[in-house]
């Protein structure tokens, strides 16, 4: 196995009776990566994760785990994994001290160790302020750091993210993935996330895509980007009559009209082409929306895997 790879499944394949939701799978991710796995509902994602977290047998197929493969090792396994799936698995009667506090003892880390870590995770996470308030008490936001906290506290090499802001305000996604980012310097920590927002996907190192268990596209966001849309050229204060002139896909939008262009090289052509046409306009890549729905034919949206 290349050591460069913390993350390597061969060949993975997992039926329920006729439907193959895991097809001969086969992908990497490097250490230190954040790496975006994609696919709408059934696509095959959270069977996968179920099966590198040791939690679903495969039917054939390899999963190895920084060297270690999860038939052979699966303590070796578990120790380098932290999970936050997107149910969350805290028990709602205790309190956020006594959740974590029991799940740090199944990895012996107990008295004066305990009170450590949880210090550097609250430095994190702001979990402190919770540590005496029943679970069940919690907003979605509060139980999300503490879920991330919980799946820290051993420090695994890497975070498994299972739609880790599914439903959750904008201030709390900017300080989950702050506390996240710094995890990722410091400590060279491994991302592997699942997630329906694609502005999420698109600050990724690597995405895979898959569609009925088998990878549809891979490659860099940017990569994805090139291959699958092209560019977008919003042309304010102009006739729609001189736009569809152009022989381009367009849309009407706020105050203008969206022209699709194959790539970036075609779009310079036609501003330098049309100047009087192109008086008040602004070119961007298409997104991560538009690559999923390119090589998928289906719109990413939330919801159970």
């Amino acid at each position: 196995m290349d050591r460069q790879n913390i993350i390597q499944i061969k060949h993975l394949c997992k039926s329920f009776k006729e439907v193959k939701a895991v097809n001969d799978l086969s992908f990497c991710v490097k250490k230190g990566e954040l790496f975006a796995f994609l696919g709408v509902n059934g696509a095959g994602k959270s069977t996968t994760i179920s099966i590198i977290c040791n939690r679903l047998k495969k039917d054939s197929g390899e999963v190895y785990i920084n060297g270690n493969n999860v038939d052979e090792g699966v303590s070796s396994v578990k120790k380098n994994l932290g999970v936050v799936f997107q149910n969350s698995v805290l028990d709602t009667s205790l309190s956020v001290k006594d959740n974590l506090k029991n799940r740090a003892a199944l990895y012996g880390i107990t008295g004066e160790e305990f009170s450590k870590r949880l210090e550097e995770l609250d430095k994190l996470l702001d979990v402190s302020s919770l540590s005496k308030r029943a679970v069940g008490k919690l907003s979605g936001g509060q139980r999300r750091r503490v879920d991330i906290a919980r799946a820290l506290l051993h420090k695994p090499e890497i975070l498994i993210l299972d739609e880790p802001t599914t439903g959750l305000d904008p201030q709390t996604r900017k300080t989950l993935w702050n506390a996240i980012a710094q995890l990722r310097e410091k400590n060279g920590l491994t991302v592997f996330l699942t997630t329906h927002y694609m502005e999420e996907a698109a600050e990724a190192d690597y995405v895979v895509i898959i569609d009925s268990g088998k990878i549809a596209a891979e490659g860099t966001p940017y990569e994805l980007k090139n291959k699958y849309t092209g560019d977008f050229i919003t042309v304010y204060g102009s006739e729609e009559e001189k736009i569809s002139s152009l022989g381009f896909p367009y849309e009407k939008v706020a105050n203008g009209f969206r022209v699709a262009v194959p790539n970036t090289k075609r779009a310079t052509q036609l501003i330098v082409g049309y100047p009087d046409l192109f008086d008040d306009y602004e070119v961007v890549k298409g997104k991560m929306d538009d690559v999923f729905l390119s090589v998928t034919g289906k719109k990413l949206t939330g919801g159970e895997q």
